[in-house]
């Protein structure tokens, strides 16, 4: 994974996340198997800012069934990035 637009897959708006905005935690969906430096170095190139902490959720797949065909949904891993203080906010969750 030696791409950075590899690792961060998308952002995630929810209520929750736009409530950690104001503490400078944002949300994104990464690859699952990606590492929380892999992320942090990740964000830091894409962004240009400084990451203090990451902490990241595994999420496993859902069972479904379509007829008579089972199978599972894809897993996926949610990454909550904390900046630092000084750096500048992303302009990517402005609008929210």
């Amino acid at each position: 994974m030696a791409n950075a637009r590899d690792i961060i897959k998308r952002p995630v708006i929810t209520e929750r996340s736009t409530d950690l905005l104001a503490d400078k935690k944002y949300t994104f969906e990464v690859d699952p198997r990606a590492n929380k430096t892999q992320i942090k170095m990740a964000i830091e190139e894409i962004f240009g800012v400084t990451v203090a902490k990451v902490n990241t959720m595994n999420y496993k797949g859902k069972f479904r069934r379509f007829g008579r065909y089972t199978g599972y949904t894809r897993k996926r891993k949610k990454a909550i990035v904390q900046l630092t203080p000084d750096s500048k906010d992303l302009e990517f969750f402005e609008g929210v």
